[in-house]
């Protein structure tokens, strides 16, 4: 096992900078001039792996240890907040937070620094720790030659991003823990993710490193000194981008939009869907875009065309439902898949995928009416308001892959929460097993056998991770049953094992609240709650979905919204707060704080929430300007600038497991112009335009880094979404039926504006942003019906008052 992490490993990379320390390689550098395209969000090949099944793995804060072992060490990271930096309070290693305590002592002893990053709910940091940071002769060495920093990358992204991109741009990958070592002014040494304690197979344990660190510190300083210092030049010229010229090349829409299309349908697997091998990841911009392309291609007579991009995106959308990525027991998807067919996951569950899988699966409803998808985008935001919402409406951010398998349990083990052995099932579901069974792929000797990728090394041995492999309906005439009976027979069955694996302990819950991470599911509940409004009449769901009133979730999403506004918004300055847990934390929101939040309070409005929701985007969107905006040399920068601790500023140009702050800012840009008025719409235009001619060359050659970009840039070239304007009283039933008309069909090109006249609140607003909406709300209102125009640059149709004529209208 251990031997197969070390081939992943990027433990082999730091090895070459310790060979090229013994042989006085003097310019280890040039390899820092090549800009690596993969998102320190993409986790590189070691964490695809599964984990070291015979490790004893602690309780990740409080909990299972008992109290005499517990506190035998207490170091400074038992005064934080965030539930990382509290699960290594205890650990011998004498850590310090990232903060000027640390930095002084590291200057005044001239001593480098040892950084740890990585996340509560990383399975490979708590490998690392209980290998390395829980053992007192590792403790006793970084203690004696290093400051130890510890670092949550969730609480701290704008350290994180430094740190990973240095040894994603020196070594070619990166991951969680992120191990590095920097000189007492913050450049960096050199780096790597995990380490095991000792040496094996001809590579160096981080003892080993260590040492050697610390021996290259004192005899080759100079050099290590000199080549972090280039480091971090090359990489502040390569990642602040900037144009003079504000003007994007004529046709680059339409070539990036096609160019990403084609290649991501160059990697698709037509056995199991997705795009790519194992391990695959549920990238839901690249889900986006197809969609996106696909109606496009539609729009210009292309239907065959449009159909073989569509059928890609839905077979890969179902493959993943189906598999194993998702808790078919609690509702949700995990991180991502070891193997190509999506069954074996790594199980951590991320507040960022589920509110970004939740979207994708309601625009496939949007697109098809099949309450397949609605029914899987319900049960992510049903599992969210069950386990991930605390008490004000916050959501929280992650739920860990690992869990005890019973109470005191002495380790922790990777799916113990959500794995099945046959026996437990055939006690617990009864009747119908044999069915259940036969439904998910449920065997004696277990059922990680799909791939050799699924559990190489019998880690799962007689355990079952539940897949849907057969169409449902084939399975109903199996068993001889109608489809709706077979639904019913599983949902009963799912509640019953879904109740007992409650009784099972819990996965450890950060719940750190994180303002962008929020902005992406308030998007989803926003949407959901008319979206949904499609579903047929009597439209019957099965366990774990709820089969909620859709506008229960508005009110999450609003909730949400709230409570961020309360705890994590400063209403004199403007300025968010990116995280909080315990209160809000030290660190200033950054750029996917704001424009995430925004693109959640647009959906918000958009989605018939009040005004107040878009004066509030427009507020925050200001801001953003005012922080992150390269005015000179056009787009965002990921951070403010203003921590001179954190050496990089970077205009992020990568849609991962996250889309770019930049991309989703550009999307934001195009939809607040087609609401303002002129002057306000044209400064709003040219801000987008800088930003897509500073990513010019990104679109013409990567175009597949950027998916969500190339919607926008497509959406740019349109110069004026699709307006609808709704004028009428609300709350009311006429107004609850034309939006969800509105928003019936499937179209990211619509901007949907309503209008109270009888609202002062909303009128005052309208005369201050854009007087020819007051005036229309003035000149259209009726005192009975609610009016839609679709207008263009606000030239608009004929007045429409029946829902379904708008219906029909917008198809």
């Amino acid at each position: 096992m251990l031997k197969r992490l070390l081939l992943y490993s990027t433990s082999i990379h730091f090895r070459r900078s310790l060979l090229s320390l013994n042989n006085s390689i003097t310019t280890p550098h040039p390899l820092i001039l090549t800009s690596t395209s993969t998102s320190p969000y993409s986790p590189p090949p070691l964490i695809s792996r599964r984990r070291i099944h015979s490790l004893r793995l602690l309780a990740m804060a409080e909990g299972t240890l008992k109290p005499s072992q517990a506190h035998k060490h207490t170091n400074r990271l038992a005064k934080e907040h965030s539930p990382y930096l509290l699960q290594h309070a205890h650990n011998p290693v004498d850590w310090y937070p990232w903060g000027e305590e640390a930095f002084e002592k590291a200057r005044r002893k001239d001593m480098p620094i040892f950084l740890s990053i990585g996340y509560s709910t990383c399975h490979w940091c708590h490998v690392m720790e209980v290998e390395s940071f829980e053992d007192e002769e590792v403790a006793k060495l970084l203690n004696d030659w290093f400051v130890s920093i510890k670092v949550d990358r969730e609480e701290r992204p704008d350290v994180d991003k430094v740190y990973m991109t240095y040894v994603q741009a020196l070594y070619g990958g990166g991951g969680w823990p992120l191990s590095v070592f920097l000189s007492p002014d913050l450049k960096p040494l050199m780096g790597g993710t995990y380490f095991p304690p000792e040496d094996k197979y001809g590579r160096p344990g981080f003892k080993t490193i260590i040492r050697k660190v610390k021996d290259a510190w004192e005899t080759k300083r100079e050099m290590l000194v000199k080549g972090g210092a280039y480091a971090i030049e090359q990489l502040a010229e390569a990642l602040s981008k900037s144009v003079t010229l504000n003007t994007p090349t004529d046709g680059l829409s339409q070539h990036a939009l096609h160019l990403c299309a084609e290649q991501l349908a160059g990697s698709y697997d037509p056995e199991f869907g997705g795009f790519g091998s194992s391990p695959k990841f549920p990238r839901p911009v690249e889900i986006q875009l197809m969609f996106y392309h696909s109606k496009k291609l539609e729009e210009a007579g292309k239907s065959s065309e449009a159909n073989r991009s569509l059928k890609m995106v839905l077979f890969s959308l179902q493959c993943m439902a189906r598999g194993g990525i998702h808790d078919h027991i609690g509702g949700g998807f995990h991180r991502y898949s070891v193997d190509e067919c999506w069954h074996v996951p790594h199980f951590e569950k991320m507040l960022y995928d589920q509110g970004q899988i939740a979207n994708v699966y309601l625009d496939a409803f949007s697109i098809t009416k099949d309450t397949f998808y609605s029914s899987v985008a319900r049960d992510i935001l049903d599992y969210l308001r069950r386990d991930m919402i605390g008490e004000e409406g916050e959501i929280y951010s992650a739920e860990d892959a690992d869990s005890a398998e019973f109470e005191g349990a002495p380790r922790k083990k990777e799916g113990a929460f959500y794995i099945w052995t046959s026996q437990e099932v055939e006690d617990i579901v009864g009747e119908h097993a044999n069915l259940f069974m036969d439904h998910y792929y449920i065997k004696l000797s277990g059922n990680c056998d799909l791939s050799r990728m699924s559990d190489p090394h019998n880690e799962f041995k007689g355990e079952n991770v539940l897949i849907e492999r057969n169409d449902t309906s084939a399975m109903a005439s199996k068993h001889n049953m109608s489809k709706d009976e077979y639904l019913d027979v599983l949902g009963a069955c799912k509640r019953k094992l879904f109740d007992f694996r409650s009784k099972r302990p819990r996965p450890h819950l950060d719940d750190k609240v994180i303002v962008s991470w929020n902005g992406l599911a308030i998007s989803a509940f926003a949407r959901a709650s008319q979206i949904l409004r499609g579903e047929a009449e009597m439209t019957k769901f099965n366990f774990p979905v709820l089969g909620c009133n859709p506008k229960e979730y508005l009110e999450v999403g609003e909730k949400a919204a709230s409570f961020i506004r309360r705890h994590l918004y400063d209403e004199q300055a403007h300025r968010l707060q990116h995280s909080f847990r315990n209160g809000p934390s030290r660190a200033p929101g950054f750029l996917d704080d704001y424009a995430f939040l925004i693109s959640g309070l647009l959906d918000l409005y958009q989605f018939g929430g009040g005004i107040n929701w878009l004066s509030w985007a427009i507020e925050l969107q200001d801001t953003q300007d005012e922080l992150f905006l390269d005015r000179e040399g056009g787009g965002y920068f990921n951070t403010p600038g203003e921590d001179p601790s954190v050496l990089l500023r970077v205009k992020e140009d990568h849609d991962g497991a996250e889309p770019s702050g930049n991309s989703a800012s550009m999307i934001n840009l195009i939809r607040l112009a087609s609401m303002a008025a002129t002057s306000k719409s044209d400064q709003y235009k040219q801000t987008a335009q800088h930003l897509l001619a500073v990513f010019e060359s990104k679109l013409k050659d990567t175009a597949i880094a950027v998916p969500l970009m190339c919607c926008a840039a497509d959406m740019f070239s349109v110069l004026s979404m699709k307006q609808v304007v709704l004028v009428g009283r609300k709350p009311s039933t006429e107004f609850d039926d034309m939006i969800a008309s509105v928003h019936s069909t499937y179209d990211p090109s619509r901007i949907v504006i309503h209008i109270d006249s009888s609202n002062q609140e909303e009128m005052q607003f309208w005369e201050g942003y854009n007087e020819n909406i007051a005036l229309v709300a003035k000149n259209r209102t009726s005192p009975e019906k609610v009016v839609a125009l679709v207008c263009q640059k606000f030239t608009c149709s004929s007045p429409i008052t029946d829902p379904e004529l708008l219906k029909t209208l917008l198809k």
